[in-house]
């Protein structure tokens, strides 16, 4: 399939769940909250799909699939700007003093809202250019931050929703599995980096 034609579904397919919550949201019993909840949700759910992008590309050894990654996170961090917003906006109508309360004192929103924080410079710094500028070095070191923001996400979300948590143990299991997959795969990669440092030190021997 031509890759144009993938991007374009990969976009309708991550813009689709918008229109819906909107939709449903109008017709709900509580519509600001419906709306505010599902962004959030939403957002959480691109977050954690982002992070299967790159075991799914070495598992079954389809490398193309990364250059989705940055489509999905920018478009995870836009469901979470639009719960943010519509927290801001439509549930407290830019009430500073109680948005601020509530930061302080509420300890969802206290994670929820510093999670928001550290996910803007990640997408910030999404561009190739603002990539080359940091420095691979620099670049790889900041965007680890998504492995704090999506537990972060996820602790928010548990403590949002008063009873029947079942929805987070399962998005649970699933980070606490992509993120145990990094740790060996971080482990691996140092053990080869550190056989193929020994052959070169043997073979400079010989």
């Amino acid at each position: 399939m031509n890759k144009r034609l993938i991007y374009i579904a990969v976009w309708l397919a991550l813009l689709a769940p918008l229109p819906a919550v909107i939709v449903f949201g109008v017709t709900a019993f509580n519509p600001i909250e419906y709306i505010e909840r599902n962004l959030g949700l939403w957002g959480l759910r691109f977050l954690i799909l982002g992070l299967v992008i790159t075991p799914m590309a070495r598992i079954f050894r389809r490398p193309t699939l990364i250059c989705y990654r940055r489509t999905v996170g920018l478009f995870a961090f836009t469901y979470v700007l639009l719960h943010w917003l519509s927290y801001i906006v439509l549930d407290l109508y830019f009430d500073w003093p109680v948005i601020l309360k509530d930061i302080y004192k509420r300890p969802f929103i206290t994670i929820g809202m510093a999670a928001f924080v550290a996910l803007i410079p990640l997408a910030v710094t999404s561009t190739d250019a603002l990539r080359r500028r940091l420095g691979p070095v620099i670049w790889e070191r900041l965007h680890q931050l998504i492995y704090l923001i999506v537990p972060a996400g996820l602790v928010h979300y548990w403590l949002m929703v008063k009873a029947d948590h079942r929805s987070q143990l399962v998005y649970g299991a699933i980070i606490i599995a992509l993120l145990a997959w990094r740790i060996v795969d971080k482990t691996q990669a140092a053990a080869r980096r550190r056989v193929r440092a020994a052959e070169k030190a043997a073979r400079t021997a010989a």
